[in-house]
């Protein structure tokens, strides 16, 4: 673990560690792995660079220097029967730390359920995983990755950053931001439940009221994009007007052909 702390004081909210190295596989895995070695909630895990860094659905993230790797361990975050509600808590506070970031309201755009997009490319990912400990409790560790510096050229989507995009933001400042942001959503959802982060979500939803296709390992789902409802699943009608509520699978803009 690094020592130097010129990258960003530790984050002043009550009840949250900090803990930066140089080099990591995943701060996913470092985080998850001091869960079960007995850590408490509230860890974070930074890295200047992850030499394994991984998406949803096992999904290769490219961790150069210059970018924000960081991962926060919870431990029973909450009831259980809401822990699919955080992907989108998340993506509303890394949104809104990018806003605070960057000086700049509405920069990012999201899309179902987690990516931040800007001009169509995007621009960070987030990726939530889950264990039971032990002990019985409930780890649930949350990583964020953004493009500062630099992004990858992935084959699939566009992808930018916020120096392409005229922003000059460290990763120490970026997550600062979201260091910030995090503790205000958590506090606000476990206090006053999913209906203020997914009203937030909403009004930065990309796509609402237009043509989908959501992707699911079976099938693949063409229909308007009509809302997420009250635990964060998407609310998909389809052609003949009946709706599908959708809770994983991943999404595309338009009518889109599987291939």
């Amino acid at each position: 673990m690094s020592a130097d702390l010129t990258f960003g004081p530790v984050p002043q909210a009550p009840g949250f560690r900090f803990e930066r190295h140089a080099s990591l596989p995943s701060t996913n895995s470092t985080a998850m792995a001091a869960a079960r070695a007995g850590q408490a909630s509230g860890l974070w895990v930074l890295a200047d660079v992850q030499t394994q860094g991984r998406g949803r659905r096992g999904r290769n993230w490219v961790s150069p220097v210059g970018n924000l790797f960081a991962s926060l361990l919870l431990v029973d975050a909450g009831p259980r029967e809401r822990i699919g509600e955080l992907p989108l808590v998340a993506a509303v506070a890394l949104a809104e730390a990018v806003d605070a970031a960057v000086g700049a309201f509405g920069l990012a755009r999201l899309k179902w359920p987690n990516d931040l997009l800007v001009g169509g490319a995007k621009l960070s990912g987030i990726l939530l995983e889950a264990e039971p400990l032990a002990d019985g409790h409930l780890a649930v560790v949350c990583g964020f990755g953004v493009n500062c510096a630099s992004h990858p050229e992935p084959e699939n989507y566009p992808a930018t950053d916020l120096a392409s995009l005229g922003y000059r933001v460290d990763a120490a400042t970026m997550f600062r931001c979201l260091s910030a942001s995090v503790a205000r959503r958590l506090d606000n959802w476990r206090e006053d439940g999913f209906e203020p982060a997914r009203r937030a979500w909403l009004e930065r939803a990309l796509k609402l009221g237009e043509t989908i296709t959501v992707r699911l390992p079976e099938e693949d789902l063409i229909g308007c994009f009509r809302d997420i409802d009250p635990r964060g699943q998407l609310v998909l009608e389809l052609e003949d007007g009946t709706r599908r509520i959708i809770s994983a699978g991943d999404v595309f803009f338009g009518a889109r052909s599987k291939g």
